[in-house]
């Protein structure tokens, strides 16, 4: 096998960056449709759901709003998933380095997982303030009450609510979402890079199509292990102040009452949907780029 690359966090923070980009832009009008899913409310006796399904969403979002409905809200993961993905990916490359003994170890996939959930804890910092303007702005649009004009006035009003607790609402779901599945995404990545990289090759030579099959496949695993806390986050997130007052185990009782067990996978179809192409399409743009970086900058 060829000598592997030295790992740079660096380098990853960069290449992060520019893969949440293409995340975002490949996977922004499923996440609208996710959100709104897992936010409807539920329908009283003989009425009818708002929304049959993933596609019944798709068409009512198109139909009312026009294409622009489903791109609805992404100033706010754009401006927040570039830094957060950079972190993300830093994160990574961090927990990768602090377990090598020398740069030429190759990683255990134990170790992989632990170096992922690393970057799990890394991102919450910026993600769950993101995440809770997104969801605000992605489900006022939904109900066709304007609250908020935008992203800033919406971290302004949270602001003067209820302070930085207001803007920060939901951070200990978003670490339970995220740690684990943040281990089981880049774990997969890289267990699906060593299988589909050719005997006596490196894994940083794949085709572009190996990586965009490696990086879907992450994507959907990562979601499998992060969907009932997503749904339990979403809700928290958009509920009125003060409708549960012992965070997500009200949210969880509620939900399991009210909806059952299959409740915790609500919006599964539309997550898993956007989860292929959207990691796909990262996991490409971090790959171009470590090699555009490593072609610029290869001492780093």
């Amino acid at each position: 096998m060829s000598k592997q690359q030295a790992i740079s966090p660096g380098k990853n923070f960069f290449a992060g960056g520019f893969g949440g980009v293409c995340l975002v832009f490949a996977g922004h009008p499923l996440d609208t449709i996710k959100v709104r899913i897992q936010t409807m409310p539920v329908p009283g006796p003989g009425e009818s759901p708002l929304y049959r399904g993933t596609f019944d969403c798709f068409k009512q979002t198109l139909a009312k709003e026009g294409f622009k409905g489903l791109y609805k809200g992404m100033a706010a993961p754009i401006i927040g998933v570039t830094p957060m993905f950079a972190v993300c990916f830093f994160g990574f490359g961090l927990g990768k380095k602090l377990q090598q003994k020398t740069p030429d170890d190759v990683l255990t996939y134990p170790q992989l997982f632990a170096a992922g959930m690393l970057s799990g804890v890394f991102t919450t910092a910026i993600m769950a303030p993101g995440e809770r303007i997104k969801c605000l702005l992605q489900i006022q649009a939904a109900k066709g009450e304007v609250k908020y004009a935008g992203p800033m006035d919406c971290v302004k009003q949270l602001y003067k609510e209820s302070g930085i607790r207001g803007i920060y609402r939901g951070t200990a779901l978003t670490l339970m979402r995220d740690v684990p599945a943040s281990g089981m995404y880049f774990m997969t990545y890289e267990w699906l890079k060593r299988i589909l990289t050719p005997e006596g090759k490196s894994p940083n030579e794949l085709s572009v199509p190996s990586v965009l099959f490696a990086g879907g496949m992450a994507g959907i695993f990562n979601w499998a292990v992060a969907i009932p806390p997503d749904v339990l986050k979403s809700r928290f997130q958009t509920a009125p102040e003060g409708k549960y007052p012992n965070g997500f185990r009200d949210v969880l009782r509620e939900l399991l009452r009210e909806e059952g067990v299959a409740s915790l996978y609500k919006g599964f179809t539309a997550v898993m949907l956007r989860a292929f192409p959207a990691n796909a399409a990262c996991f490409l743009g971090f790959e171009m780029a470590m090699k555009f970086l490593n072609w610029a900058a290869p001492g780093l």
